[in-house]
């Protein structure tokens, strides 16, 4: 197995043989097969490969498809000025437009838009419809405009995930400003770099959250980050748990105050489409974080589309979406999809494990969740805690299942099928990141399903993998993936950083005849039937005697293991072989760990895998570090073992755990 070390391949350790295919009536029923019978497209091969082909007409289509917009646009794609790609020329629109206001005016104004449900269990849960988040939103929208909020202007927030987040995001696009979020976990440091490096205006934030049914502060998290901010004139506060708070007169406005006697009514700014809609900072590698620039007209469009044909979403659908608003997979597919297709959503403010590991569960059960979306870290979590969980709840409302954030290694996949989805739902493994803002790689419900794999770029996206020269790898090998060409979601900048933009994702194949291909930074293989398997970072490779190993699938086999809940895998300097394997695993309850268990563990993997792939140290733990979004940080679990500094880590939702991890050297 071993890979070609100059031109960066991997190939595949073991192939997945276990195919599910969809049920015929999810087929029949599906919006992707009416789009397929109008066209007169016989299958999915076609399908996708007609629209990828012609993606400059795919996506005109779409755009008047899912799109309202104030003025046509004369140029659906311009590639005059790359990497700068720009979409939708000459047009006027405007988000909020799209995801409130045409509803709100229409025959959706009484739908419910959300159904949000507080973490503590004495606190009731909010319907709130179209007709109820609009008028909302003008308001804020009238408040930000008194305070000299204006078109162009940043806006950072700091909030838990309750209703006033959306609705401050969808006033913020409104009127044309530009919003920031950061998520509420991160600490004031993290917030106040942020805030800094976008220059915001205004910053808004909360007294305090619940953490497990206990209020916690936030307010002076966000007062010491924005202490030494010069940019930020105001500091907006939303009052959700009553604690005590400090003041700064002339600077600090309650919500309620600010909102009091605004009108109702509030005008849309007709925006350019390459008019920001919002800046994510995402995690560098040079470990300053990157701010992320996202437009109005191509959001507009993309994660609308990719969430109505990837989960198939229905008028009468409950969707849950369970991330958190403060990464990008909240930003798509909490608010601005969910809302321009006009759908209703969950939206839960606090902890899968409050105040049991049941809440999820019951959640769906009371409210007829229809369509789960959720990450492979927290199926992980409960599969750990065993299937009596979800077996006390009726989840028969749900007819499709989805992941995020990560690989699913194809024992939680199949763990996820049989518990939740009662062993017959179909699971939409998504592939995708904060710079394509939409699903790239995923099933539709037309597709026969591997577990663990993300099957296929989607109808529209020219994705595949090249080796580090640029040329395409064939099936059975991995390299890097990327985008032959651009899409109307993507990326347009990194704020302030016009440099760094083109070295991260443009230059590694400028100078070759595939200039304008878009290196995603992530690393995957293609089996023998061209399905993609992603296996992580870039770097998130091993190399051992000259075998290039993904990190992620060495994890994926240890986790298969009956009694391995979560692992971590690391490659420690070796004279001979350059990298041996390392291995840091959490067990499941009731576990105990024992030099047989290790043992154990080894030789799985080399059944699995085989012997280059076999760990020569297995580590018990009790946790590991991951982020907040419940990513496993193998960069501060190696720095940690290997007795190195592990550099920040106040991104991380578990700090205390880089403690728990063994020098190994």
């Amino acid at each position: 197995m071993a890979g070609e070390g100059k031109t960066g391949k991997t190939k595949v350790l073991q192939e997945e043989t276990r195919i599910f295919e969809p049920p015929k009536e999810l087929v029949e029923n599906s919006n992707v097969m009416k789009y397929m019978k109008k066209k007169g497209i016989k299958t999915e091969k076609e399908l996708r490969e007609t629209c990828s082909k012609n993606y400059i007409e795919f996506w005109d289509e779409m755009a008047k498809e899912y799109v309202d917009w104030f003025e046509p646009y004369s140029k659906v794609m311009d590639d005059s000025d790359m990497p700068y790609f720009k979409w939708f020329t000459g047009g006027l629109v405007n988000m909020t437009h799209n995801a409130v206001d045409r509803h709100a005016k229409g025959a959706k104004k009484d739908k419910i838009a959300y159904i949000w449900v507080p973490e503590p269990t004495d606190q009731a849960t909010q319907k709130i419809t179209y007709g109820e988040l609009a008028k909302e939103v003008n308001k804020f929208a009238n408040g930000l405009k008194s305070l000299g909020v204006k078109k162009g202007d940043r806006v950072s927030l700091y909030m838990p995930m309750i209703p006033q987040l959306p609705i401050a995001m969808l006033a913020i696009a409104k009127i044309g400003a530009i919003h920031s979020i950061v998520f509420s976990g991160f600490s004031a440091k993290g917030f106040g770099d942020r805030v800094k490096d976008c220059e915001a205006k205004v910053a808004i934030t909360t007294d305090g959250f619940y953490r497990r049914g206990k209020p916690m502060p936030l307010k002076a998290n966000a007062d010491e980050a924005i202490a030494d901010a010069p940019s930020v004139e105001h500091l907006i506060v939303f009052k959700r748990t009553g604690i005590d708070v400090n003041w700064k007169e002339g600077r600090d406005i309650w919500w309620h105050d600010l909102v009091k006697g605004k009108p109702e009514e509030c005008e849309a700014e007709k925006l350019d489409p390459e008019h920001r809609l919002f800046i994510l900072y995402t995690s560098g590698t040079t470990g300053k974080p990157k701010g992320i620039e996202h437009a109005q007209g191509g959001y507009c469009v993309g994660p609308a589309q990719t969430l109505h044909w990837v989960f198939d979403l229905k008028e009468d659908d409950v969707w849950w979406c369970t991330a958190d608003i403060g990464w990008i997979t909240g930003h798509s597919y909490i608010v601005y999809g969910p809302l321009c297709l006009g759908v209703t959503g969950i939206m839960y403010e606090g902890s899968p494990d409050f105040p049991d590991f049941g809440r999820w569960w019951k959640l769906i059960q009371d409210h007829k969740v229809t369509v789960l979306y959720t990450a492979p870290t927290a199926i992980r979590m409960f599969m750990k805690q065993g299937a009596e969980w979800p077996a006390k709840y009726d989840l028969s409302s749900l007819r499709l299942l989805g992941s995020v954030g990560e690989p699913i290694n194809p024992e939680a996949w199949m763990w996820y099928r049989e518990h939740i989805g009662g062993g017959k739902l179909q699971i939409m493994d998504t592939w995708w990141q904060t710079e394509t803002g939409t699903f790239i790689c995923s099933p539709l419900p037309i597709t026969p399903l591997k577990p663990g794999s993300c099957t296929f770029p989607l109808p529209g996206f020219n994705t595949t993998i090249y080796d580090e020269l640029g040329n395409e790898v064939p099936l059975g090998e991995g390299g890097n993936i990327v985008n032959e060409t651009p899409w109307p979601s993507m990326l347009r900048a990194f704020y302030g950083d016009k440099e760094r933009y083109h070295k991260e994702y443009w230059e590694m194949y400028w100078e070759t005849p595939k200039r304008g291909t878009y290196l995603a930074g992530d690393k995957a293989t293609r089996d023998k039937d061209g399905y993609f398997w992603i296996q992580g970072r870039i770097d998130d490779v091993l190399s051992v005697a000259g075998h290039r190993i993904a990190n992620a699938e060495v994890e994926s086999a240890i986790v298969a293991h009956p009694n391995a809940a979560e692992a971590a895998v690391i490659g420690k300097p070796d004279e001979i072989k350059g990298e041996s394997i390392v291995a840091f695993v959490i067990l499941n309850v009731g576990v105990d760990p024992s030099p047989e268990l290790s043992k154990d563990v080894i030789t799985h993997v080399r059944k699995t895998l085989g012997p280059v792939a076999a760990p020569t140290e297995v580590h018990f733990v009790n946790d590991l570090p991951k982020t907040r979004s419940g990513k496993i940080m193998r960069r501060v679990v190696k720095a940690k073992a290997l007795g190195n500094p592990t550099g920040d880590t106040s991104a991380l939702a578990n700090p205390e755990a880089v403690e728990g991890i063994p020098l190994i050297v």
